[in-house]
């Protein structure tokens, strides 16, 4: 099945939803006041009785339908979006039609009118439907197309996380494999731990980019990670872990710490003659997870490395912005001859 097909079978909206529960009654309601306004040329007792009463029905007609779509949406959800429409819209005349009967029988049943066929049934009914209709379509367009920009929205928006998160240095994986290769005839066991790290940490790479783990998880990843490049780097790199008091249950996005540790490597260990110490900083405050890794000032700093520093920050920044939006932020400093990047999100508990 294709991805069109597959949009198409999901066009209309949840109807049950809160949100546009909300939107169907109040549109309901500015329908009975417009409708009040038309009929009466001051707002006296006669117009007050009119709102009350176009009100109620309004309120009743929109509750049915909204129960009424909810019903049958999963027998709608199949059908093409053109077919669909069609079927949506008679079907709201015909929720129109048997709720406007019902309120008649309901006033006859109550004693509150004498016939139970009324002469003003049969244009109160032609009046109703011609209402349901002007209002109906561009209603159901306009939900549609709100349900539309929604879903669109939300597949960029995995796009976007999934393209951020497959960002990874062209020169890391070739390293890797040099060091790899370098270690099949001297440590071949080595080799095959450092082999199955880089799966592991590539593994991660391609899957969702929407996916949380726990910090367990992620810590285990950035472990292996720089497993990796301490076969590489050997002792030039010495790591200092400081954990907090984190939630055992926190969850973060997969592979945030280890393009920040890329980063401090790449641009602050390895440029250093003698390398230096990579401190990864974790802990809570409240409700915010801190993240900060620091690492040594280079020695010389070079053009292309600030501007592969700038692109790094800023894929990160993005992936938080496009998780958490303005409620994650990251900052970067220099003090005491350390680089510092500096994250805080939201904590997610699992």
């Amino acid at each position: 099945m294709s991805k069109q097909q597959d949009s198409s079978h999901n066009f209309l909206p949840d109807f049950a939803s809160f949100g546009n529960a909300v939107r169907i009654i109040l549109l309901a309601e500015i329908v009975a006041m417009i409708v009040t306004i038309g009929r009466n040329s001051s707002f006296d007792q006669q117009a007050w009785q009119d709102l009350n009463l176009l009100s109620a029905f309004a309120l009743i007609l929109s509750f049915c339908i909204v129960v009424v779509f909810k019903l049958v949406s999963p027998v709608i959800a199949p059908m093409p979006v053109r077919k669909g429409a069609i079927f949506s819209f008679l079907l709201l005349l015909c929720v129109t039609i048997i709720g406007t009967e019902a309120m008649i029988f309901s006033l006859y049943d109550l004693e509150l009118i004498g016939e139970r066929w009324p002469e003003w049934r049969e244009p109160l009914l032609l009046r109703s439907l011609m209402i349901t209709a002007l209002i109906g379509i561009p209603g159901l367009r306009y939900l549609i197309l709100t349900h539309r920009a929604v879903i669109d929205a939300k597949t960029k928006q995995e796009a976007t996380m999934q393209a951020l998160q497959s960002r990874i240095r062209p020169h890391f994986l070739f390293n890797s494999l040099n060091s790899i290769a370098s270690l099949t005839r001297t440590d071949p066991d080595k080799a095959e731990a450092v082999l199955h790290d880089l799966a592991d940490l590539f593994r991660v790479l391609l899957a969702d980019a929407r996916k949380l783990v726990p910090m367990s998880t992620e810590r285990e990843i950035s472990r292996q990670y720089l497993e990796i490049e301490k076969v590489r780097l050997g002792d030039r790199i010495k790591i200092q872990w400081n954990v907090g008091n984190i939630p055992r249950n926190a969850q973060i996005p997969a592979l945030t710490l280890q393009p920040l540790l890329e980063n401090a490597i790449y641009h602050g260990i390895e440029t250093r003659f003698g390398g230096g110490t990579l401190k990864i900083d974790l802990w809570s405050e409240g409700e915010t997870l801190n993240i900060m890794i620091s690492n040594p000032l280079p020695e010389a700093t070079s053009k292309a490395h600030t501007k592969g520093n700038k692109i790094a920050l800023d894929n990160i920044r993005q992936r938080l912005s496009t998780q958490f939006g303005e409620a994650a932020s990251m900052q970067s400093f220099e003090e005491g001859g350390q680089y510092h990047v500096k994250i805080k999100m939201p904590i997610v508990k699992g």
